[in-house]
């Protein structure tokens, strides 16, 4: 088919809606189940974009989170420690398959904006992805192919509705893309430009030992950003996006939001997080709200009398705030990448509380001296890709 009706398009009152090939052509989509939207194909092609240059990049499956047109985790396919299965709920699952582990490390970046996600996949969709794609919140997933035993747990998921696309992994979009503003067209050439390790070899600093893990990080950073509302900053550790901070005015902020989300992901493997006894009848999702609030400042929303016992079995302590810094101070060999260069050395004070050791920027400023400086200060290991990668 070269055309799909939508429902509507971003909101209810906004009809009619498809989407089409301007040229007559085939639809390089097929939609197997349910009737995704508006949103959820933009979703749907910009986290396929994404996971299919992760893989191309690192050999790896890969799979997205995305939320309003930004990820919201992202994530290539390598095992799960014991602490990384229990925080992200899996480990009853027992060994996962690598797609199924890069959803996993996706989805668990960041949960409470991973719920409602369209997911994003590499690889044909294996049962182990299905089956831990099925007991989460989500609206659907875009993938190359489905086994047997995958569509068919997919498709008994929300009821029968859950959207299922299948995309053609060869298709080849046209080098000029569009799209129209206020009844006015934009025309841009699409944003092909690769990712690899000749991008990554001006490095700036004092310290210019870069490991392999590291440049992996770098890659998976800066394609993430590739993909993810601007300005937009990147935290990525051990092959997974720990923190994304996307949409923000000012690259402080950025910094600020992704350095917080990479904070909470380290948080909920401290032991007075990984020890909290919840009451069994606690779903994941309302786990997930639980911990979020008790490792943050609001923490007697959960812990005031009256208030606890419906979320834990017995009274956890306050998490306290030299506790938390004390846990953090561990956090280390973090990547952070960014779209733009940062403008102020504030940034990397912010990143060195997240405990960033490996920085991936275009490079460009007027006090690019003063970041650098700062970076040396810390024994962080910098490189100038000399790429903006604004994405809108």
């Amino acid at each position: 088919m070269n055309e799909i009706e939508l429902k509507y398009g971003c909101n209810p009152n906004q009809k009619p809606s498809r989407i089409f090939m301007e040229d007559g052509s085939e639809l390089p989509v097929q939609v197997w189940n349910g009737k995704p939207g508006y949103i959820n194909f933009l979703d749907a092609f910009n986290g396929w974009q994404l996971v299919k240059e992760l893989k191309a990049a690192t050999g790896l499956p890969a799979a997205a989170s995305f939320k309003h047109v930004s990820p919201a985790g992202a994530a290539v396919g390598l095992p799960l420690s014991e602490t990384l299965a229990k925080i992200y709920w899996v480990d009853d699952l027992g060994e996962l398959s690598p797609l199924a582990c890069a959803y996993a490390r996706a989805r668990g970046a960041d949960r409470m904006s991973s719920f409602g996600d369209f997911i994003a996949l590499s690889d044909v969709c294996d049962a182990d992805t299905a089956k831990l794609i099925k007991r989460e919140v989500s609206d659907g997933v875009i993938a190359p192919g489905y086994t047997d035993e995958a569509m068919e747990l997919l498709k008994a998921k929300k009821k029968g509705n859950y959207n299922i696309i299948q995309i053609d992994a060869g298709y080849v979009p046209a080098e000029l893309e569009r799209k129209q503003v206020y009844g006015i067209t934009f025309e841009q050439g699409r944003n092909e430009l690769h990712i690899n390790e000749d991008l990554l070899s001006n490095l700036v600093t004092e310290n210019k030992e870069l490991p392999e893990a590291a440049l992996i990080d770098m890659k998976i950073s800066l394609i993430t950003l590739k993909y993810t509302q601007s300005n937009s900053v990147c935290f990525v550790k051990d092959g997974q996006a720990i923190g994304i901070g996307a949409g923000q005015q000012s690259r402080v902020h950025c910094t600020r939001l992704a350095g917080n989300k990479a904070d909470n992901w380290f948080l909920r493997q401290a032991p007075q997080v990984l020890g909290l006894q919840f009451v069994d009848s606690l779903g994941r999702a309302d786990r997930d709200n639980a911990i979020d609030v008790y490792i943050g400042e609001e923490y007697m929303d959960v812990l005031a009398d009256g208030v606890w016992e419906k979320t834990f079995q017995v009274k956890p302590p306050v998490f306290t705030r030299e506790e938390k810094r004390e846990w953090l101070d561990k956090l280390e060999n973090v990547t952070l990448g960014s779209d733009a260069f940062f403008p102020f050395s504030d940034n990397i004070e912010r990143a060195h509380k997240s405990g960033v050791k490996y920085i991936a920027q275009p490079g460009g400023s007027v006090r690019d001296d003063l970041v650098i400086e700062c970076c040396n200060k810390y024994n962080m290991v910098m490189a100038f890709t000399g790429i903006r990668l604004f994405h809108h």
